[in-house]
């Protein structure tokens, strides 16, 4: 679950990838050493920011951003990226509107990005580097191959973690089945899973951000992070305290520190437990998390599982006619359920840990 700022930013990071026509027009001016500032929006919006210049509506191409960015002033271009407006204009912003920029450039692109809330890019001739501005975000692009180093290195690390993350589950599953769960396997496992989360967060941005170059990376963290998110959030329905919302307990998470993550006794608080209840407490699981694995169970479904049985050892010594009273199970998908029930159990008594 990605909060809006870093929503913004993969949006603006996917606009300016390699591989692009607009990063490409970018890269040009970048070598020219010229500098340049584009401002994106529709002709409807520009409104009093443009003064002077020239409106030329033309088409947009790499070559033509390229030329007219040798001449001094802004240069606007269409929010679908198809047309250049204005060109060798200047851009007017509110002058009151803070900021700790210290070039022009860098200032009125500031400036023109927190009063429109529309990108604006800046590309710096002395510094040769490319800044773009939307609303408060600020975001400096960096060199493809620094991203694809970090990249590959993020992957690895995301490769260990998520390793230690599948024994956690696996212990996790086994304990399930015996209702011997306690608060300090939840949280852990909780914890990692947040950590496996944060680093796929962070690949998934510089995926973003490598457009085309970054395609192999982008199987790689395919195969490694499937359904991280929805896992974590069946775990946190598994064993929440009943007065809280998990949507929120899962806004809480994400906003949590990487020092505060790490911190057990925060967690139990989190999820409804109190700090000073000893770890060892045993805790039983609603089933939400082990029943989403049986194929082509409707969500309803387990919905009104857990709702009937309250807790997963109660369905797992439930009978067929038991599971078949359920509201939209019948005889045949209760014995799918039980199936699915059996197999699992045996497949966490073989991972067992040793």
């Amino acid at each position: 679950m990605k909060d809006n700022n870093e929503i913004e930013l993969m949006s603006v990071l996917g606009i300016m990838a390699p591989g692009t026509p607009l990063r490409e027009g970018l890269e040009n001016v970048l070598k020219a050493k010229t500098g340049g500032l584009i401002y994106v929006c529709d002709l409807d919006e520009v409104g009093k920011l443009v003064d002077g210049g020239f409106y030329i509506n033309s088409d947009y191409t790499p070559a033509n951003l390229y030329e007219l960015a040798k001449m001094d002033g802004a240069i606007v271009i269409s929010n679908d990226f198809k047309k250049i407006l204005y060109c060798n204009t200047q851009l007017v912003p509110d002058s009151s509107i803070p900021t700790i920029e210290t070039g022009t450039r860098h200032r009125t692109a500031d400036r023109v990005a927190k009063q429109t809330g529309k990108l604006i890019i800046a590309i710096s001739q002395r510094r040769n580097v490319i800044t773009a501005y939307k609303g408060s975000l600020k975001y400096v692009i960096k060199d493809t191959n620094i991203i694809l180093t970090k990249a590959n290195q993020a992957i690895q690390t995301l490769a260990r973690y998520k390793s230690v993350l599948n024994e956690a589950v696996a212990n996790l599953s086994t304990l399930e089945f015996e209702d011997l769960v306690t608060i300090y396997d939840v949280v852990t496992t909780m914890q990692r899973n947040e950590m496996v989360a944060r680093i796929t967060n962070e690949i998934e941005r510089y995926v973003c951000e490598l457009g085309n170059e970054g395609r192999l990376v982008s199987m790689q963290l395919e195969d490694l992070a499937d359904n991280v998110e929805n896992d974590e959030l069946l775990l946190i329905k598994d064993y929440l305290e009943e007065s809280k919302d998990y949507n929120d307990v899962i806004k809480i998470i994400k906003s949590l520190s990487s020092e505060e993550l790490v911190e057990i006794p925060l967690l139990c608080k989190i999820i409804g437990y109190s700090p000073d209840l000893m770890l060892d407490i045993i805790v039983s699981p609603r089933g939400y998390r082990l029943l989403n694995k049986i194929p082509k169970l409707p969500v309803v479904v387990i919905d009104n599982l857990v709702k009937t049985f309250e807790y997963f050892k109660h369905m797992l010594n439930a009978s067929k006619e038991e599971l078949d009273s359920v509201d939209g199970i019948g005889e045949a998908r209760a014995r799918i359920i039980k199936e699915g029930i059996r197999k699992m159990q045996e497949q966490a008594l073989l991972n067992r840990p040793i």
